[in-house]
């Protein structure tokens, strides 16, 4: 991992005041973003909504969204913004949304990954997700299949 010692970062929850930095990470990473009214919605009326934002420096970085459910963790959505992405971020933040997700009952997570995504996919499988399926056509933008990737972690 490349992040220097000294470089400030936290982990919290998401606040609504989050949502136009969270923005500026979602249009970054993603070729049609999620909207502000879709993150109010889910920080404001979804009860089994968990988001997380990564503040490096004391600006949001990345953020990981995810559905608790039982004992199941979906992951909505995680992102790092590019001017972040290769240092170990993303892998700081999936780590801690799954230790995070445990708080709440979870046992294991699931996500939904780009098939031509590799960077994504080599992440996952280093934290221990697994193939377990297919979604053909799941991307809406360009009809893309998705991978179903599981772990299980207690």
């Amino acid at each position: 991992m490349s992040i220097e010692q000294e470089t400030q970062i936290q982990f919290r929850s998401m606040v609504v005041g989050d949502i136009p930095q969270v923005l500026e990470v979602e249009q970054d990473a993603f070729p049609y973003p999620w909207t502000a009214q879709a993150f109010q919605e889910e920080l404001t009326t979804n009860p089994f909504a968990r988001y997380l934002v990564l503040e490096v420096e004391g600006a949001v970085a990345g953020y990981c969204g995810m559905w608790v459910i039982i004992d199941e963790a979906h992951i909505t959505n995680i992102a790092v913004h590019s001017t972040y992405r290769g240092k170990g971020f993303g892998e700081l933040l999936l780590r801690y949304a799954m230790e995070f997700s445990t708080l709440y009952g979870a046992e294991k997570m699931t996500l939904e990954v780009r098939a031509s995504n590799q960077i994504a996919q080599q992440l996952y499988k280093k934290l221990d997700f697994e193939v377990t399926g297919s979604r053909p056509g799941y991307y809406s933008d360009n009809k893309e299949d998705a991978l179903i990737m599981w772990v299980t972690y207690k």
